[in-house]
């Protein structure tokens, strides 16, 4: 894998880069689905982060709940949301699949509300609208979100998703840029309450 340091999303890409915040599931251990979380400030920061970011699009996987979308985000209904996280990605690579000039999808996920535009921005400078490259955001060397998955591999990331299956296993299976976040954000995933 590649480390690289970027500072700034792509001025012009082959194509558009859309955004998905990961906010379906039921939140169990947290003890309610996540999209809630802080009166939905958590929701509003992750789309913040993804179209200040440099997205031009960007849709909330919900199913657990659903709620409006922050504005300038559109919604997308995960009707299989509890099979697990596969589903809800799976339903994103289709979103995405559907937007031809896609150049790729960034993935975040709704619980780490300390990752902002600023890490968003440093993955998509280094994946320069680039369809055949994965990023993905390290936080001291450790894999984190957001993830930037090129259009070429939309379909074969599908086939692989599936249930609790999300898109790890495609990511460890293939050359992945590590793009070091660190000093923008802890890049933790609150799992519980405290």
């Amino acid at each position: 894998m590649d480390d690289v340091t970027g500072t700034a999303p792509p001025d012009d890409p082959a194509g558009r880069v859309l955004g998905v915040v990961l906010a379906a599931g039921a939140g169990t251990r947290y003890g309610m689905p996540k999209i809630l979380a802080h009166d939905g400030r958590w929701l509003e920061r992750a789309v913040a982060a993804l179209r200040d970011g440099g997205c031009s699009e960007v849709t909330v996987a919900m199913g657990a709940a659903v709620v409006e979308p922050p504005a300038g985000a559109e919604t997308l209904i995960v009707e299989d949301w509890a099979d697990g996280v596969g589903a809800t990605v799976a339903a994103a690579l289709r979103w995405a699949m559907a937007r031809p000039d896609a150049a790729g999808l960034t993935v975040h996920v709704v619980d780490t509300p300390a990752t902002g535009a600023d890490v968003v921005a440093r993955v998509l400078g280094a994946a320069s609208g680039d369809r055949a490259l994965l990023a993905r955001a390290v936080f001291d060397g450790s894999p984190g979100h957001p993830v930037y998955i090129g259009a070429d591999h939309f379909g074969p990331a599908l086939r692989v998703v599936d249930g609790d299956v999300g898109a790890q296993v495609y990511l460890r299976s293939r050359a992945v840029t590590r793009v070091e976040c660190g000093d923008l954000a802890p890049g933790v995933d609150t799992d519980e309450r405290p």
